[in-house]
């Protein structure tokens, strides 16, 4: 008997009146994560297409991966050029139970730096799903509809928001309160107005900014310390490593948002297969660029007014945050124009935030959440203005 038959035997005990009926939202999310729903249209008036919304998500988070990978890679380098400088040979906590018999610490392999970053960024994304899985399955059992592949997305991009030395049960109070207060609370995917992704990395932010910011999160190695680029920048000591460097991803940063080169990469994928909006991605660029440029112009005592655009282009999340996170369809805006003022007021917002705010040199996370609030009034006002436009025809 092969697999698709044994789902077929079993699905009357998870259909309505069956034995596992409460448990028919995590049989359909296996199936069709497995399958493709067997359900078709049968007349004319349906718009048919290959690419429907699960194929969607999962370009999404398959395109998460190279930022996940390349991000994986330059942690194990960073961790092992901190054990090589602090004398240390091997790691004193659970990961050092595989990680001393498979790799060497040498931060001129690829094998011990690649497999030395696996090591923190697959049980993190292991824990974050489980946990945010649980309360997707538990909402849509209690609401009667199906686990959407929405969350598949969401997870992936929440674990690549954090610093590789989180620890495990805060990513998993992260997730859960991204999940429930981001996204079930409104009524689950397609009627919350806010990233859930974004929200459970905010309130990490400020629930725990200890583990979150600062110069010893950002190493995976304990005792050992390094600023990020825009940290050292808000300082006025300039950024502590070459541009082409901060580009590729040689940098302290989060998993998967230090590498522009690889997130651009991902952003051709989705903008080639029209998964991503390219007005949004464009009208964040332009609002960065304007931003800094404004601020440029400005004398100031404050060492981020002379950052220049090229510079904020590949620092902190920007490239992450403006390709996965300001392109979430649910809570970006809907119409073209709107897509374009969306962006823009995200790149203002972040350049804003970079530069002005003192406490806080990274802004794109607090800009798209800004955006996300505002996305409905700008399409909103760009609805009236068409319908004004077409009335003063006639």
């Amino acid at each position: 008997m092969n697999l698709r038959s044994l789902m077929d035997k079993i699905a009357p005990y998870f259909d309505r009146g069956g034995r596992f009926e409460a448990l028919f939202p995590m049989f359909e999310a296996i199936d069709t994560a497995l399958y493709t729903p067997g359900q078709v249209t049968g007349r004319a008036s349906h718009v048919r297409d290959g690419l429907d919304l699960k194929r969607i998500m999962m370009t999404v988070w398959l395109c998460a991966y190279i930022p996940a990978f390349v991000g994986s890679y330059f942690v194990g380098l960073h961790a092992n050029e901190a054990m090589q400088a602090i004398g240390a040979s091997s790691i004193d906590n659970w990961r050092g139970l595989f990680l001393d018999v498979v790799i060497g610490y040498n931060p001129e392999s690829l094998w011990d730096n690649v497999i030395h970053g696996l090591a923190y960024f697959i049980p993190l994304y292991i824990v974050v799903f489980l946990a945010g899985i649980a309360f997707e399955i538990w909402f849509a059992a209690k609401r009667g509809h199906e686990v959407n592949e929405g969350f598949f997305v969401t997870s992936i991009l929440f674990t690549l928001t954090l610093p590789a030395s989180t620890p495990l049960w805060m990513a998993a109070v992260g997730i859960i309160f991204g999940v429930v207060i981001g996204k079930e609370v409104f009524g689950g995917t397609g009627k919350n107005f806010l990233n859930p992704a974004l929200t459970g990395r905010a309130f990490l932010y400020f629930a725990y900014p200890g583990a979150m910011s600062g110069d010893a999160v950002w190493v995976a190695i304990d005792g050992y310390t390094r600023a990020t680029a825009l940290g050292t920048a808000a300082l006025g000591e300039g950024y502590g490593v070459e541009w082409w460097d901060a580009f590729i991803g040689n940098m302290a940063g989060s998993l998967g948002e230090t590498s522009t080169l690889a997130i651009l990469l991902a952003a051709v994928i989705l903008l080639a297969n029209r998964i991503a909006s390219w007005r949004i991605m464009l009208g964040c660029v332009a609002g960065l660029f304007a931003g800094s440029l404004f601020f440029n112009a400005i004398s100031s005592d404050n060492p981020m007014f002379d950052v220049p655009f090229h510079w904020h282009l590949v620092l902190g999340g920007f490239a992450f945050g403006t390709v996965f996170m300001a392109t979430d369809p649910v809570s970006a805006a809907m119409t073209d124009v709107g897509r374009l003022l969306y962006g823009i007021l995200i790149g203002v917002m972040c350049v804003l935030i970079r530069v002005v705010n003192p406490a806080f040199p990274e802004g794109i996370m607090l800009a798209i959440l800004f955006g996300n609030l505002f996305a409905p009034l700008i399409d909103h006002f760009v609805v009236q203005s068409n319908i004004k436009r077409r009335m003063a025809r006639v």
